[in-house]
Protein backbone atom coordinates (compact mmCIF):
# COMPACT_ATOMS: atom_id res chain seq x y z
CA UNK A 1 0.00 0.00 0.00
CA UNK A 2 1.39 3.35 -0.98
CA UNK A 3 -1.14 5.96 0.16
CA UNK A 4 -1.28 9.49 -1.15
CA UNK A 5 -1.50 12.45 1.18
CA UNK A 6 -5.25 12.63 0.53
CA UNK A 7 -8.17 12.21 2.90
CA UNK A 8 -11.33 10.73 1.40
CA UNK A 9 -14.50 12.08 3.03
CA UNK A 10 -17.54 9.93 2.23
CA UNK A 11 -20.42 12.20 3.24
CA UNK A 12 -23.79 12.75 1.57
CA UNK A 13 -24.75 15.90 3.50
CA UNK A 14 -23.31 19.01 1.81
CA UNK A 15 -23.62 20.91 5.10
CA UNK A 16 -21.71 18.26 7.11
CA UNK A 17 -19.09 17.96 4.38
CA UNK A 18 -18.52 21.73 4.29
CA UNK A 19 -18.37 21.93 8.08
CA UNK A 20 -15.81 19.10 8.20
CA UNK A 21 -13.72 20.71 5.44
CA UNK A 22 -13.79 24.07 7.20
CA UNK A 23 -12.76 22.56 10.52
CA UNK A 24 -9.90 20.63 8.96
CA UNK A 25 -8.67 23.89 7.42
CA UNK A 26 -9.08 25.68 10.76
CA UNK A 27 -7.13 22.83 12.36
CA UNK A 28 -4.30 23.44 9.87
CA UNK A 29 -4.69 20.04 8.21
CA UNK A 30 -3.02 20.62 4.86
CA UNK A 31 -3.94 17.30 3.24
CA UNK A 32 -6.07 17.41 0.13
CA UNK A 33 -9.61 16.33 1.04
CA UNK A 34 -11.68 14.64 -1.64
CA UNK A 35 -15.42 14.47 -1.00
CA UNK A 36 -17.63 11.77 -2.47
CA UNK A 37 -21.38 11.76 -1.82
CA UNK A 38 -22.32 8.07 -1.70
CA UNK A 39 -20.98 4.53 -1.50
CA UNK A 40 -20.93 4.05 -5.27
CA UNK A 41 -18.77 7.15 -5.77
CA UNK A 42 -16.46 5.92 -3.01
CA UNK A 43 -16.05 2.53 -4.69
CA UNK A 44 -15.44 4.18 -8.06
CA UNK A 45 -12.74 6.35 -6.48
CA UNK A 46 -11.06 3.58 -4.48
CA UNK A 47 -11.49 0.48 -6.63
CA UNK A 48 -12.37 1.83 -10.06
CA UNK A 49 -14.88 0.69 -12.61
CA UNK A 50 -14.75 -1.15 -15.90
CA UNK A 51 -14.08 2.18 -17.62
CA UNK A 52 -12.23 4.15 -14.91
CA UNK A 53 -8.98 3.41 -13.12
CA UNK A 54 -8.97 3.81 -9.33
CA UNK A 55 -7.42 6.93 -7.85
CA UNK A 56 -4.37 6.85 -5.58
CA UNK A 57 -5.29 5.42 -2.20
CA UNK A 58 -6.04 8.01 0.44
CA UNK A 59 -4.10 8.16 3.66
CA UNK A 60 -7.39 8.09 5.57
CA UNK A 61 -11.09 7.51 4.91
CA UNK A 62 -13.74 9.36 6.92
CA UNK A 63 -16.94 7.38 6.44
CA UNK A 64 -20.51 8.36 7.23
CA UNK A 65 -22.82 5.38 7.77
CA UNK A 66 -26.07 6.78 6.42
CA UNK A 67 -25.27 7.00 2.71
CA UNK A 68 -27.44 6.66 -0.39
CA UNK A 69 -26.97 3.84 -2.93
CA UNK A 70 -24.53 1.78 -0.82
CA UNK A 71 -24.66 2.33 2.93
CA UNK A 72 -21.57 2.93 5.03
CA UNK A 73 -21.47 -0.53 6.62
CA UNK A 74 -21.83 -2.26 3.25
CA UNK A 75 -19.09 -0.03 1.87
CA UNK A 76 -16.82 -0.81 4.83
CA UNK A 77 -17.41 -4.54 4.32
CA UNK A 78 -16.43 -4.20 0.66
CA UNK A 79 -13.33 -2.12 1.42
CA UNK A 80 -12.05 -4.67 3.91
CA UNK A 81 -12.68 -7.52 1.44
CA UNK A 82 -10.58 -5.84 -1.27
CA UNK A 83 -6.83 -6.41 -1.15
CA UNK A 84 -6.18 -2.86 -2.38
CA UNK A 85 -8.15 -1.10 0.37
CA UNK A 86 -7.92 -3.60 3.23
CA UNK A 87 -5.38 -1.63 5.28
CA UNK A 88 -6.44 1.96 4.61
CA UNK A 89 -7.47 3.47 7.97
CA UNK A 90 -11.21 4.06 8.13
CA UNK A 91 -12.78 6.32 10.72
CA UNK A 92 -16.54 6.04 10.91
CA UNK A 93 -17.70 9.61 11.40
CA UNK A 94 -21.44 9.55 11.89
CA UNK A 95 -24.34 10.98 13.85
CA UNK A 96 -25.44 7.46 14.80
CA UNK A 97 -24.94 6.38 18.37
CA UNK A 98 -26.67 3.03 17.91
CA UNK A 99 -24.83 0.23 19.70
CA UNK A 100 -25.40 -2.06 16.70
CA UNK A 101 -23.72 0.49 14.38
CA UNK A 102 -20.73 0.81 16.70
CA UNK A 103 -20.32 -2.98 17.01
CA UNK A 104 -20.89 -3.58 13.29
CA UNK A 105 -18.35 -0.90 12.37
CA UNK A 106 -15.64 -2.48 14.50
CA UNK A 107 -16.61 -6.01 13.43
CA UNK A 108 -16.18 -4.95 9.80
CA UNK A 109 -12.74 -3.46 10.42
CA UNK A 110 -13.23 0.23 11.22
CA UNK A 111 -10.21 1.71 12.96
CA UNK A 112 -12.30 4.14 14.96
CA UNK A 113 -15.92 5.15 15.51
CA UNK A 114 -16.52 8.85 16.14
CA UNK A 115 -19.95 10.29 16.74
CA UNK A 116 -20.34 13.63 15.03
CA UNK A 117 -20.42 16.24 17.79
CA UNK A 118 -23.42 18.48 17.76
CA UNK A 119 -21.70 21.69 18.80
CA UNK A 120 -19.00 23.56 16.93
CA UNK A 121 -16.44 23.60 19.75
CA UNK A 122 -16.59 19.82 20.06
CA UNK A 123 -16.30 19.44 16.27
CA UNK A 124 -13.21 21.67 16.15
CA UNK A 125 -11.54 19.71 18.97
CA UNK A 126 -12.48 16.34 17.43
CA UNK A 127 -11.24 17.42 14.00
CA UNK A 128 -7.87 18.56 15.37
CA UNK A 129 -7.48 15.32 17.32
CA UNK A 130 -8.40 13.21 14.28
CA UNK A 131 -5.87 15.06 12.17
CA UNK A 132 -3.09 14.67 14.72
CA UNK A 133 -3.72 11.01 15.48
CA UNK A 134 -4.41 9.63 12.03
CA UNK A 135 -2.32 11.89 9.82
CA UNK A 136 0.72 12.54 12.00
CA UNK A 137 1.06 9.85 14.67
CA UNK A 138 -0.43 6.79 12.94
CA UNK A 139 1.93 4.26 11.34
CA UNK A 140 0.05 2.33 8.64
CA UNK A 141 1.28 -1.14 7.63
CA UNK A 142 4.08 -1.25 5.07
CA UNK A 143 3.49 -2.74 1.65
Amino acid sequence: MNPSNTILLVEDSPEDAELTLREFRNGNVSNEIVVVRDGVEALDYLIGTATQEPQALPELILLDLKLPKIGGLALLRRLRAEERTRHVPVIVLTSSNEVKDILSSYDLGANSFVRKPVNLVQLILATKELGLRWLVLNNPPAE
